[in-house]
């Protein structure tokens, strides 16, 4: 149904709406996650639960430095999508919207073909196992030594559980006779090959704070996502969230800036309380490196807990 997310060419457009970086397109997260460690944060309702919130959907939020990372190094830009909507559907209308209707028509008939292939295959391995089962009773090895293969079987205590022994009919064939494709629900609103172009961008993400050591961190490898729950700027994990927990709680500071004694204090035993290390880390403007400015970081453990 959709294209691959290796099919993603870049530069990738993010969306700015409301002061927000958004992605909508499913293919477009999987390959910044899988490609440059770039997660964002599910922030959408799921169509057929919309209302839970524990587990979320599309569309995904990235922090500032996460988009400004993206901008810098030319793997995406940025794209006022109201500008955008306004000047492409005020005419998508006739040929267009045709093209755009048929092409969600065949995508729901194509689900809906899945769909009842899956459910054929599960009732056929279903009736399958039935057969085997009272194969299993029937066996004549199973029979107690006081009971004859010649006379006939008793099933007077078997009464309860008679509609065991009548066959399951076949799954009817009515479930499977609608020929009306799927409602779909596309995550974006236009095509891959119609994706607004960067001819007037917006200005590109400001500046924050945090950034340098976000760009030092996932410089190195690692994902970073937002701290809030432990009261720090980033997580900082070793592979995908998925699958690693944190390893550090990252906060960053100017590098002459005074740290208040009680926030180190209060930041190592979280950290240590919660089996990560509490990082720090600022940008030494007076430093020369090759690569720019150099980063120092360091990281409190808190000993005797």
């Amino acid at each position: 149904m959709a294209e691959p997310y290796d099919s993603v060419s870049e530069p990738i457009p993010i969306s700015l709406i409301a002061g927000r970086y958004l992605l909508f397109d499913v293919n477009v997260v999987t390959y910044l996650r899988r490609s440059h460690n770039i997660c964002g944060s599910l922030i959408g309702g799921i169509p057929q639960h919309p209302q839970q919130n524990v587990f979320l959907g599309l569309p995904v939020e990235l922090m500032p430095e996460e988009a400004m990372l993206l901008v810098k190094k030319e793997i995406g830009y940025i794209v006022d999508d109201v500008a955008w909507h306004t000047q492409r559907f005020n005419t998508f209308q006739g040929e267009d919207r045709q093209k755009y209707l048929a092409s969600l028509r065949f995508q729901g008939l194509k689900a809906r073909k899945i769909a009842q292939g899956d459910a054929l295959k599960r009732a056929d391995n279903a009736l399958r196992k039935l057969a085997i089962s009272k194969g299993k009773k029937s066996d004549p090895s199973d029979a107690t030594p006081n009971t004859s293969l010649d006379d006939p079987p008793d099933h007077s205590s078997d009464a309860l559980f008679e509609s065991d022994r009548v066959a399951s009919p076949a799954p009817s064939s009515t479930a499977f006779a609608s020929s009306e494709p799927f409602a779909i629900t596309p995550s974006t609103s236009y095509s891959p090959s119609s994706l607004p172009q960067n001819t007037s961008p917006p200005p590109d993400p400001p500046f924050v704070p945090g950034y340098a050591l976000f760009e030092h961190l996932h410089s190195r490898g690692y994902f970073l996502m937002p701290g809030l729950r432990f009261g720090s700027n980033f997580n900082v994990y070793p592979g995908d969230p998925l699958r690693f927990h944190a390893h550090f709680l990252a906060c960053a500071f100017e590098f002459d800036e005074e740290i208040p004694l009680l926030d180190l204090i209060g930041g190592g035993r979280l950290g240590t309380a919660v089996k990560k290390g509490f990082l720090i880390g600022g940008e030494d403007p007076e430093a020369d490196s090759e690569s720019g400015k150099k980063m120092r970081t360091f990281c409190i453990e808190w000993g005797g807990m």
